[in-house]
């Protein structure tokens, strides 16, 4: 799994300080997507030395989201776990597909504290328009709740 680029965001996960990770080879091709440099697989490899760093040089964070990474779901899942042990923040993670298998849905509960799922639809717009066709969950008690993040 490789990644291209990452960024501390604000707003991409409500009340949270977000190190924000950029995971290249996504397999939607959206149209009008607004990250379509991220469709090409291109980047860095991420490893367990990677993210440790980009981790430790950013204090204060308090989650770490992954945007994409549905290609290699079963790395991206132990990478979330991984985050989750070792230094105890809250993981999410930005997926493209539109419904998410049963078994999948599992997985994700066990180490994503967030979870969004829907393929962008320039029409519908994203989590922020009353269009949207995607969902955002907080994972609480192995429930997924779903988050408005329209006003």
């Amino acid at each position: 799994m490789k990644y291209l680029n990452y960024q501390v965001v604000f707003k991409e996960v409500p009340d949270e300080v977000t190190l924000s990770i950029n995971i290249t080879n996504c397999p939607y091709r959206c149209p009008g997507c607004h990250s379509s440099y991220l469709q090409e697989d291109v980047g860095e490899e991420l490893t367990y030395e990677t993210l440790s760093s980009l981790i430790e040089k950013h204090k204060g964070i308090t989650c770490v989201c992954f945007m994409g990474g549905d290609r290699n779901v079963n790395e991206l899942l132990i990478f979330a776990y991984f985050i989750k042990s070792k230094y105890g923040f809250k993981t999410a993670w930005y997926s493209g597909m539109d419904t998410m298998p049963k078994k999948l849905i599992e997985d994700v509960k066990e180490v994503f504290n967030y979870v969004k799922i829907g393929s962008y639809k320039k029409d519908r717009g994203g989590l922020e328009s009353m269009e949207t066709n995607q969902q955002f969950f907080k994972i609480e008690d192995s429930k997924l709740i779903e988050i408005k993040l329209w006003k």
